[in-house]
């Protein structure tokens, strides 16, 4: 520890420098202490010679407790500021969730998948099952009346099928189910559609409890999830309402009030009232689905007199957070309901012994049921390794696909496994329908980044179609226009050939 700042021999010299002063003459050194350094007398360096080596430094000692105190202060600030900035981290990040949480709705475009891929997927059922709908659904079906009114008073479950008994109420419903899944495809109205779309698929999955398969379980519980999002963020009819009137009013022009959706809303609350009456729909004031279709028209409402009546854009603000909040948690639940059934598929299949031997895929392929394609099953079947690795691959990526979710390029990679797998399910084992329920439930997953370069696909394949109809359109010939036939014109003209002319 250097002496800065104190000398014992009175130098005022701060560096420590110890020359005379002028007026006092160095002390004599003692014979014999000329060979010997300053350690050989016993004395402490910097002791004077002469001073006992036991006499106490107390200048000394008062520097190190000053500097030892100073050390401690300093590091006790220095850890306050760590724990200050460690809390203040902790909070900085803590405010940034709830801010993005709140502040908008995550993952607009994996939604508007969901919308449209499970959308399309019953659309597509529909209209390939209408010549046997009433065997599936209807009055013809193998669950009876009688038995359906039975099961729908035990388990309260909702279906409009159950309002009336008849071929022209069916044929309704069933229509109603079918547009309203075109129309949420579309992407028109999202928030009323996927409400009516809930409605379409209820009321005829509930009817007949002998039809369905893992699919149709899939869209019966995403059916109910869609109408908490906000799914038409988008590809939708809805944003690009949104987009030109934003736009109109960007450059000035007057925007007119909606007027369809308040039609739309009159509408329905009309239809649900008089269900109400005539007691079609199970539940009481607070519980069962009156309860919550009287919620979801109210909430409907109270969104449009807050835009449009508003007097302040805090109302419309607070909407926004709950929606937001809502939705979020909504596609929460999505992810976490394809981990879960990923997961227990792959933990039954763990426990069975075919999938333990390797050979649970063969026997699928070789049932008359699941062989559309029996030449293409036969080929598949043929290799014993092929089939191993197809039994063993499977279990592995549907164990394993919850655990990657936090490794991004290794979900990617199991997810297009994944959504391989579905589509050669489709087509091998014939279930189109489940394999596209299920690669819908995995869009949920898919990066922001692909699906914009896949909607930027779209946008130019629909711009390079519609021009080319255009130049179909200009390059078709019309019909030639005669001129006016005039007396003066009549007289000149020549007169009609017949035949081939010279």
């Amino acid at each position: 520890m250097s002496d800065f700042g104190h000398d014992p021999t009175g130098n005022p010299d701060p560096m420590g420098n110890h020359e005379p002063t002028g007026d006092r003459d160095p002390k004599p050194t003692p014979p014999g202490n000329h060979d010997r350094g300053p350690a050989s007398t016993g004395a402490p360096t910097g002791v004077p010679t002469g001073t006992p080596a036991s006499a106490p430094d107390h200048h000394h000692t008062s520097t190190l407790s000053r500097d030892r105190t100073r050390t401690l202060g300093r590091e006790r600030l220095a850890g306050r500021i760590s724990r200050f900035d460690r809390s203040h981290r902790v909070d900085r990040t803590l405010a940034h969730a709830i801010t993005r949480v709140t502040g908008e709705a995550l993952g607009p475009y994996q939604s508007a998948v969901i919308r449209i891929g499970f959308a399309a997927t019953w659309l597509l059922f529909l209209l390939r099952e209408f010549p046997h709908r009433e065997e599936l659904y209807g009055p013809d079906g193998p669950w009876s009346w009688d038995l359906a009114q039975q099961l729908i008073a035990s388990n309260h479950a909702f279906t409009a099928l159950m309002w009336a008994d008849g071929q022209v109420w069916f044929g309704i419903v069933y229509a109603f189910a079918v547009l309203s899944s075109f129309l949420l495809m579309l992407g028109w109205r999202t928030r009323t559609m996927s409400v009516l779309f809930m409605v379409g698929v209820l009321s005829l999955q509930n009817r007949s409890i002998f039809m369905g398969d893992g699919g149709d379980n899939v869209i019966h519980l995403m059916a109910i999830y869609l109408v908490l999002t906000r799914c038409g963020q988008v590809w939708s009819l809805d944003e690009r309402r949104e987009r030109r009137a934003r736009d109109a009013r960007a450059r000035g022009a007057w925007v007119g009030p909606d007027r369809a959706g308040p039609v739309l809303w009159t509408v329905l609350g009309l239809v649900l009232a008089a269900a109400t009456l005539a007691g079609k729909i199970d539940g009481g004031f607070f519980g069962g689905w009156r309860t919550i279709y009287w919620g979801l028209w109210a909430v409907q409402g109270l969104w449009w007199l807050a835009g449009r009546y508003g007097r302040s854009v805090q109302p419309r603000i607070l909407l926004d957070v709950v929606a937001n909040l809502v939705h979020n948690a909504a596609l929460f639940v999505i992810m976490a309901e394809a981990c879960l059934i990923y997961a227990t598929a792959g933990w039954y299949k763990i426990q069975g012994t075919r999938w333990q031997d390797g050979t649970a895929v063969y026997y699928p392929l070789h049932l008359d049921y699941f062989s559309p394609w029996p030449a293409l099953s036969d080929l598949l079947s043929a290799s014993g390794t092929l089939m191993l690795l197809v039994t063993y691959g499977t279990v592995i990526v549907q164990v394993a696909f919850p655990f990657t979710l936090f490794n991004r390029r290794v979900k990617n990679v199991l997810l297009a496994a994944m959504i391989t797998e579905h589509a050669v399910i489709a087509v091998v084992l014939g279930l189109p329908f489940f394999s596209l329920a299920m690669i819908a439930a995995d869009a949920v997953f898919l990066p922001t980044s692909f699906l914009r370069r896949v909607g930027g696909w779209a946008v130019r394949a629909r711009g390079r179609l519609f021009s080319r109809l255009g130049r179909t359109l200009r390059t078709v010939p019309r019909p030639r226009e005669e001129p006016e036939r005039t007396p003066e014109t009549a007289e000149t003209a020549e007169p009609p050939h017949v035949g081939f002319t010279a």
